[in-house]
């Protein structure tokens, strides 16, 4: 029995550290812009969307107001939303040195030079 319990000890120590060592695969910006790219088929515009408006809902809910100020302001009527994806595409080209970036922070950082926020 302590056998069997010492090798599964080292079978999950082995496991644990095979996790540890395993890369996780993050959307590029490069990879956005060519699933965002119009014309763009339905699943292309679905997950376009979807991601994009994911992360900036998650900036939304995550930043607290009291210790983070806003980066990125979004003044009403918000324009349309493929409009904000196609200036996102246009801006990613003439930056190419994003291409191999995260695509989330640098959503971001297009929205927080295209939305800023003014000075209070």
């Amino acid at each position: 029995m302590k056998k069997f319990l010492l090798m599964l000890a080292a079978i999950g120590a082995f496991s644990g550290l095979a996790q540890a060592e395993e890369k996780i695969q993050v959307l590029s910006t490069q990879e956005l812009v060519n699933v965002c790219k119009l014309p763009a088929s339905p699943e292309s515009r679905s997950f376009c969307i979807g991601y994009t408006t994911s992360v900036y809902d998650t900036y939304l809910m995550t930043r607290h107001p009291q210790r983070a100020k806003p980066f990125i302001c979004v003044k009403q009527p918000a324009p349309q939303r493929d409009s904000v994806i196609a200036d996102f595409v246009k801006w990613a080209g003439e930056n190419p040195q994003t291409a191999d970036k995260p695509a989330a922070g640098v959503v971001l950082g297009f929205l927080a030079a295209r939305f800023p926020c003014g000075k209070k």
